[in-house]
């Protein structure tokens, strides 16, 4: 949950430093969404409506007084990590492609096999090893919308995150994967 609020704060960092005109207010406001867009995440599939309802009420309850004037951006930036997406890219301003591009760019995060992985796995009542066979058509497929993901996560990055879903998978089906194999070699 909190990856997703690291990534939204780097991404503003990135935007202040290439002279766009982000408002602190409007900063606090993303990073807000990010902090709640998975909180209570009912872990089921299917059920991504539902989750960002309770996600939001419990924005609603926690939120603070100086924030209520903008809860209803604040939800609408919550709203627009749904999966499947039911809010078109076309209708997101920078900061709620900011958020969709945090979201869906988990799978590069160090912890990536627990939080994506093994999250997925449990969510869709499936083996692991299922959802690292998903990882190289899900990866290949993801469309970044802002020039900060494009950079933070260049092709190379892409490519290394599906070979090494790809060791993974090897590994679990009892073979040595081939990134040990290069480093066996190497010694």
């Amino acid at each position: 949950m909190f990856h997703v609020f690291w990534l939204c704060y780097e991404a503003c960092k990135f935007y202040i430093k290439h002279g766009s005109s982000l408002t602190p207010r409007r900063i606090r406001n993303l990073l807000l969404a990010a902090m709640f867009h998975d909180f209570d995440h009912s872990g089921r599939l299917g059920d991504d409506d539902l989750n960002i309802t309770r996600a939001i009420r419990a924005l609603e309850r926690c939120i603070l007084p100086e924030d209520k004037p903008w809860l209803e951006e604040i939800s609408h930036m919550m709203r627009v990590t749904e999966f499947p997406y039911v809010i078109a890219d076309e209708k997101l301003n920078l900061y709620e492609q900011i958020i969709r591009d945090a979201d869906m760019s988990q799978s590069f995060n160090v912890a990536w096999v627990q939080q994506v992985i093994f999250g997925l796995a449990s969510e869709w009542n499936k083996k692991p090893i299922e959802v690292f066979k998903l990882q190289e058509p899900f990866i290949n497929g993801i469309k970044f919308r802002t020039e900060w993901t494009r950079q933070t996560f260049p092709q190379e990055v892409i490519v290394a995150k599906i070979a090494e879903a790809k060791g993974y998978i090897q590994l679990l089906e009892g073979e040595i994967p081939s990134f040990q194999v290069a480093v066996q070699r190497a010694a």
